[in-house]
């Protein structure tokens, strides 16, 4: 079985079409926000009456007023409890990282010599030899030769050793 794939103009309609429809779900969409709005607005703000003395005017305004307090405890009441959901939702997030761990990626072994190294991590300005034995000092070996003839004598050998046994026990 063999899958064709899609033709470039066959895609193109294809494409045109669904961004058809969801432009009109959203036409569609702000249509109904716009009805809920003035649905609310009816039933919630109730048309002004602005006929009649100053005391009946003053009387609307302390009920606009008590209106506009409530609404904005209510508004109040909301932002805190979205506040509060972000809060756990974040505390949420932690644990879920937390329980999955972080997953360190598998290190790849690189062959690379201690100059490429060097080079990589400082730059290509910083040119540094890294041969550490041009350092060195040349330092040469001495040595001690032994005289043959204490060899020979072992007893000798032996007192000359308890005499310096005796000198670093008095001192």
């Amino acid at each position: 079985m063999s899958e064709k794939k899609m033709t470039s103009s066959r895609r193109h309609a294809l494409k045109s079409l669904i961004l058809s429809i969801a432009q009109k779900w959203l036409d569609e969409e702000a249509k109904a926000d716009v009805l809920a709005k003035e649905t609310y607005m009816a039933d919630n703000c109730p048309p002004a009456q602005l006929s009649g003395d100053q005391a009946t005017l003053m009387e609307y305004c302390k009920k606009l007023n008590a209106m506009i307090d409530r609404i904005d405890e209510e508004r109040y009441d909301i932002v805190g409890k979205v506040q509060k959901a972000d809060i756990e939702i974040e505390d949420l997030k932690i644990k879920v990282v937390d329980l999955r761990g972080v997953k360190k990626p598998a290190l790849k072994k690189v062959r690379m010599s201690a100059d490429t190294m060097l080079k990589a991590l400082l730059g290509s300005k910083h040119t540094v030899n890294l041969d550490l034995r041009a350092n060195l000092k040349q330092v040469k070996k001495e040595v001690k030769e032994e005289p043959t003839e204490a060899a020979g004598d072992w007893r000798k050998n032996i007192e000359d050793k308890a005499d310096r046994k005796k000198m670093f026990e008095t001192s």
